[in-house]
């Protein structure tokens, strides 16, 4: 199985992913890292990435999502804003949404605080507009400490996978 832990910037997704893997005994990829350099410019700038912008970048997790099935699971953490971006990312096989949600207060807050990201504050509104929350995940309040989301979670897991 794969657990894609999504959500818009500053959700926390790469803290609570890294935890989740290290709990679940899998590897743990961030999901900006599949992004070719032309979205990590264009995100830089402030502009908010296109569909036709995000189709290579779906197409490579989607790739690997297969591939990680095949070695026994991961963990990345990927924004899967839309439905359609998350449909693209299944074709790849099992796999699970963990949805970290937030208040726009503290989305903001942390946005704010953060260092050496390339995604700036300002793009905070365009995602929460782009944002289709989805209905089939496993949703969590970011209101709270990493280990106690990651806590959460792991309640929602099959426990045969936390072995």
């Amino acid at each position: 199985m794969v657990y894609v832990v999504m959500g818009v910037c500053g959700c926390g997704k790469s803290t609570v992913g890294r935890n989740l893997a290290k709990e679940l005994s899998v590897n743990f990829y961030d999901g900006d890292d599949f992004h070719p350099p032309e979205n990590v410019s264009k995100m830089t700038s402030g502009k908010a990435l296109t569909l036709e912008d995000r189709l290579p970048w779906l197409i490579s997790i989607s790739k690997h999502v297969r591939l990680w099935n095949s070695q026994g699971g991961a963990v990345i953490a990927c924004s899967a804003l839309k439905q359609i971006y998350r449909d693209l990312i299944e074709t790849g096989g099992d796999v699970t949404f963990i949805y970290l949600k937030g208040s726009y207060s503290v989305l903001k807050s942390r946005l704010t605080s953060r260092k050496d990201h390339f995604m700036p504050a300002t793009l905070l509104r365009s995602q929460l507009k782009t944002l289709e929350e989805p209905k089939d995940a496993i949703t969590v309040d970011i209101d709270q400490s990493p280990d106690e989301i990651v806590e959460s979670i792991l309640k929602h897991i099959p426990f045969e996978t936390c072995l």
